[in-house]
């Protein structure tokens, strides 16, 4: 969460195009929310035997805490924006939601008690390295021990995907990061931590989710073994090395 994303989120007409226009119904953002709800939900329906608390980093208007209502028996949501925080809590995401500095210390996760599940959507891409490397740490806070609970990283840019096929056009263009498994999976080994489970929910871009027939094609492929390998969004899931 650097300061540009703090100050584009202080807009309050920004905050309403992001929840109101991006996840609009049937769009390609709103699509791919769809899936990975019920991915999350089947997870942490099979892998808690009792409901976690959900700490969201990066919160923004709370799609992943809405996600998750009813399997967590807490949920908290961080953000540098108060504006973002107050659609979430507008929109109906039940929590408790903490202001934090764009920069500066880790933040500390609030003691709700273990386990636990984090999660973090939409933040890789949208930050620099430091702030990458600020979230995880955080992450490790809340996640002390393999048996605490689970980590659940979104990158919504992967860099063996169809999405790069546009990389060269849009070199130095901030807003076309991308990150390929390898530097994610390092990423999170930094702070203690490896990837258990992958999945990739779609292999299409927004431009080409436009098309009728290629919107099949992605259904298709992504029933194949290992087509997450390839797919533009990826959710990681991962847990504190022992």
């Amino acid at each position: 969460m650097t300061t540009d994303y703090t100050k584009v989120f202080q807009d309050t007409e920004a905050v309403e195009k992001y929840e109101s226009v991006t996840y609009a119904p049937d769009t390609y953002a709103s699509r791919i929310n769809e899936r990975q709800r019920a991915y999350l939900r089947g997870l942490v329906s099979r892998e808690f035997d009792r409901p976690p608390v959900q700490h969201d980093f990066a919160c923004g208007t709370g799609r992943a805490i809405r996600t998750l209502h009813g399997l967590v028996r807490a949920a908290h949501g961080y953000d540098t924006s108060a504006e973002m925080m107050a659609k979430a809590a507008e929109v109906g995401s039940q929590a408790e939601f903490h202001r934090i500095a764009p920069d500066g210390p880790v933040p500390e996760p609030v003691p709700a008690g273990l386990p636990s599940i984090v999660t973090m959507f939409r933040l890789l891409l949208n930050v620099d390295e430091a702030v990458r490397e600020r979230a995880l740490a955080f992450a490790a806070k809340a996640l002390p021990t393999p048996r605490a609970g689970m980590l659940v990283v979104e990158n919504h840019g992967n860099a063996r995907s169809l999405r790069h096929l546009r990389a060269r056009r849009h070199s130095g263009q901030r807003w076309f990061a991308e990150l390929s498994h390898q530097q994610v999976g390092e990423l999170l080994g930094r702070h203690g931590f490896e990837v258990v489970e992958r999945r990739g929910f779609s292999m299409l871009t927004p431009s080409l989710y436009e098309l009728s027939l290629a919107r099949a094609a992605d259904a298709a492929a992504r029933r194949f073994p290992g087509s997450d390998r390839y797919a533009v969004n990826v959710l990681y899931v991962a847990r504190r090395v022992g």
